[in-house]
């Protein structure tokens, strides 16, 4: 229960105190500031609470933005202000202070709440604000700016508002016109039958497993079943996110639900087209663990670079400007959102194409396009790199080094090149990423690759030895991905044993969810994986290491259990470590609003 306290005399007519009973709050009435800081003493410390001067005049949608939003210690609107337990002292501290300045003068006509949130400002408290568009909120002064509020209510619809931006405001060309337009409506549906958006993400996995399954078959029908289930699956996905901000039902599991079952919803439903194909004779198991490995790629280069200049200084570059430029013309914004094949245009291609084709003209088409998608971010965000005069922060670095992953070898040999002058990091993690793939794919299985893997240590040694700073530096987490996942598809694919790219495919896929989780913990500002989790799994190098070690000592059958034994040692560590993390009390409250790619 949540407790709002009236300060003032209630106004002949004004609905404030019915709309706030509805939003959950427990009306409690203040004549002065003194009454309202007994009033304050007096609600359960675990509570949140709200002030809200009685002359207030608004939309509910207005009132439920500021006062219910769950993702912030306090907030506030134009005669209103609201903080959640964590914040219960600020609040009390400012109380006290404007109950002996004003002594037993009456706030009738005193807007305490507008003081008391420019006290608890100033005091450092971030007070959230947030952006009301056409909603009205307003403290009239006399009868006549009443009247003039109430005719400004009156004149707006606060629930076509509120619907309205339930939908995010920047999103792709097939969600913004072929699933937003309707989905919505679900979203309310579902929030006026109690529903959360907990349960509709669980309702889009189950969605999605369910057409993986339908693919894995290998039958036309089951093809077009996957396909039309896939659809209905995204649909669901947008939906949750729509009840979210339609309800304000955010919550730090949701949202860790919500970006993780995205990857687990088309990486799974990867693993069911590998099995269709393969029911029909054609094994594409290779091209599913290339797709992964493409799409896993392109997030860590959107995240690394996001993570490496969103609080850089002086961040601004010609290529910026010239973008923005392009953003300001209408259907640049679209061609330049939809080439870059977002989850939307991503997921229909592939619904659509297992439905009507094969699902290697499916994978062949995914590859195709999220590798041009991939270039084009790229090669952009090289070019604003090389322009832009950005300084970047230490927590940058360390965001930078925590994507790095470096295992237990990296960080034993680090002190030994720390003293020694900085050469070019990104041009160290490229030439590793290049020289062990290259030689995977010429050598195969040997110890030729064993001592090339021994390089590629040293190379990422020398490419995390000095604090991540430099202009480039945020392709080093990428570089060292890709080196990664691609040596073990190629040593996978060599072994030309049944099951063995099964078996990577989900090593990666187990190793990607480590290194989604980190982002998401970076986003939460509550650092990387804990140490004793990356030394375990060995980080980047020491998986890479092992795995030619193991390819080069076991035959092929053999390989290919060491693979699995190594996915589901990897898979149970992270899954653990994650769920126990996430389903905690210090979990960040990370809100993803959709993936960059």
């Amino acid at each position: 229960m949540s407790t709002a306290i009236l300060t003032g005399q209630p106004v002949p007519g004004s609905s404030l105190e019915g709309d706030l009973r509805s939003l959950g709050f427990d009306v409690r009435v203040a004549s002065d500031a003194g009454d309202a800081e007994t009033l304050l003493a007096a609600v359960p410390a675990d509570q949140r609470v709200a002030l809200v001067d009685a002359r207030f005049v608004g939309h509910l949608h207005a009132l439920r933005l500021g006062l219910t939003d769950p993702r912030f210690a306090a907030a506030g609107l134009p005669g209103a202000v609201t903080v959640q337990p964590e914040a219960r002292r600020a609040l009390t501290r400012a109380m006290a202070r404007e109950s002996s300045a004003a002594g037993s003068v009456a706030v009738a006509t005193d807007n305490l709440a507008d003081r008391i949130t420019a006290a608890l400002a100033a005091d450092g408290l971030d007070v959230r604000r947030p952006e009301l568009g056409t909603l009205v909120a307003a403290v009239p002064a006399d009868p006549q700016e009443r009247n003039e509020a109430r005719q400004a209510v009156s004149a707006v619809d606060d629930e076509a508002v509120r619907l309205r931006s339930a939908v995010k405001a920047r999103d792709g060309f097939f969600t913004t016109y072929c699933i937003s337009p309707y989905s919505r409506y679900i979203a309310r549906w579902c929030a006026r039958r109690g529903l959360t958006p907990n349960q509709v993400t669980t309702a889009s996995l189950i969605t999605a497993l369910i057409a993986a399954g339908c693919a894995a078959t290998g039958t036309r029908a089951g093809f077009v079943a996957a396909g039309l289930l896939l659809l209905f699956s995204f649909v669901l996905d947008c939906t949750d996110g729509q009840l979210a901000r339609y309800s304000l039902q955010y919550s730090t599991l949701g949202a860790w639900l919500d970006a993780t079952f995205d990857r687990a919803k088309e990486y799974a439903y990867y693993a069911g087209l590998a099995l269709g194909a393969a029911r029909g004779g054609d094994d594409v198991w290779a091209l599913a663990l290339g797709a992964m490995i493409l799409q896993t790629c392109r997030h860590v280069v959107d995240f690394s670079f996001n993570e490496a200049n969103h609080d850089a200084t002086a961040n601004t570059s010609p290529t910026a400007a010239l973008s923005d430029k392009l953003d300001s013309v209408g259907w640049t914004v679209w061609v330049r959102r939809m080439i870059v094949l977002p989850i939307g245009e991503r997921w229909a291609m592939i619904a659509v194409l297992t439905a009507l084709t094969t699902p290697r003209i499916t994978f062949y088409a995914l590859l195709v396009g999220c590798a041009f998608a991939a270039t084009y971010t790229t090669a952009g965000r090289v070019l604003r790199s090389l322009t832009r005069k950005a300084k970047r922060t230490d927590r940058a670095a360390q965001a930078l080094a925590d994507l790095a992953d470096s295992g237990p070898l990296v960080e034993l040999l680090t002190p030994v090149l720390r003293g020694k002058p900085r050469r070019t990091a990104p041009l160290s993690a490229a030439l590793g990423a290049v020289a062990m793939v290259a030689a995977a794919w010429a050598f195969g299985p040997g110890w030729q690759l064993v001592l090339m893997a021994g390089l590629y240590v040293l190379l990422s040694v020398e490419a995390v030895s000095h604090p991540l700073k430099g202009a480039l530096d945020w392709l080093i987490p990428p570089f060292f991905r890709a080196a990664e996942y691609c040596t073990v598809l190629i040593l996978a694919a060599e072994a030309d044993v049944n099951g063995a790219l099964p078996a990577a495919f989900g090593l990666v896929a187990a190793v990607a969810y480590h290194h989604y989780d980190t982002v998401y913990r970076i986003r939460g500002n509550a650092g990387a994986s804990p140490h004793w989790l990356v030394r375990a799994i060995g980080g980047h190098e020491g998986r890479t290491l092992l795995v030619t070690v193991l390819a080069a000592l076991l035959t092929a059958t053999q390989f290919k259990v060491a693979l699995t034994a190594l996915a589901v040692a990897v898979a149970l560590l992270v899954l653990f470590e994650s769920i126990r993390f996430w389903v905690s009390s210090g979990a960040p409250a990370v809100h993803d609003e959709g993936e960059p790619a």
